[in-house]
Formats: structure tokens, sequence, C-alpha cells
């Protein structure tokens, strides 16, 4: 991992172990923490914490007495993905409301923390603003991505 990263190292590492198993089937079992540790050269706190990022979006799940594997169906995008897409499939425009906090950890099964973090995240991005006792606006329309 680069030293002195201006993105969270725990990041890096999710972003990393998600691109090794979007080509995986789902069930299959992850290497163990301490084989992540060593392919990655980080932390087990800093496993954790990525282990959890991709938990909450969805990615992974915990099983008990096997480890960490990969969840079966469901969507695969990051929470930040889907979040981001949500704009474009409820044809939100410039100045729409966007769906309050509540909503969204109902509507991607997501906690509080993970839809705030992307929130903070979309609105560092440009794509909302927050209007003081209004809630959050649109205020950019996503760029469209093509994913490999």
């Amino acid at each position: 991992m680069p030293q002195a990263s201006p993105r969270g190292t725990y990041l890096q590492v999710s972003e990393s172990v998600r691109q090794q198993i979007e080509s995986g089937a789902p069930g299959d079992a992850l290497p163990s923490e301490a084989a992540l540790m060593r392919s990655h050269s980080v932390s087990r706190n800093t496993i954790r914490r990525a282990l959890k990022v991709l938990e909450a979006d969805g990615v992974v799940e915990s099983a008990p007495g096997i480890g960490w594997r990969v969840a079966r169906g469901g969507d695969r995008r990051s929470l930040a993905e889907r979040m981001t897409d949500l704009i474009t499939e409820d044809s939100l425009s410039v100045g729409d409301p966007y769906p309050s906090e509540a909503k969204l950890c109902e509507r991607f099964g997501a906690s509080r923390t993970a839809v705030r973090r992307v929130l903070a995240q979309m609105e560092g991005n440009g794509l909302l603003a927050t209007v003081q006792g209004k809630g959050r606006t649109v205020r950019a329309l996503p760029t469209p991505t093509v994913r490999p």
C-alpha cells in the first residue's frame, strides 16, 4: 500500500478485495484475515475495517466457523455506486430532493453510518447539497461511467 495516502488505507484494501472477488462465485470463502494482512502488508485492524466496509456494501458476509465469504446474490455494486445511480434510476433532476437517510438505509439494507459516509462523499463530489431544514437536494447529475 502507498504511504501517506489521502484516502484511508482500509478503503484502498476494500477496493482491492472487491476487485479480487468480483469474478468469484457467491459463497466463495475469502482468504483468512492473516493471509489478507500478508498480501496487503497492513494490520489486522485495517483488514477488519476493510471487510466491514464491504459487508456494509453487501459484497461480503461473515459466516460463523468459516470466516468471510462473498455475499450470496444481490447487487454487487458498491453502496456509493448504488446511491449515485439512484439519481438516474429515480429520474431526479437538479434541485429535486434526495431521499432521507432513513429511506436510504431501508432501500439498500445498509447501516446509517455507511449511508452517511456515502452521502458525505456525494456532497464532496458536488452531486448533492444540504439545505438547512429541508434535507439534501440534487446539485448535479452524475456522469455515466462504464464498468468493465
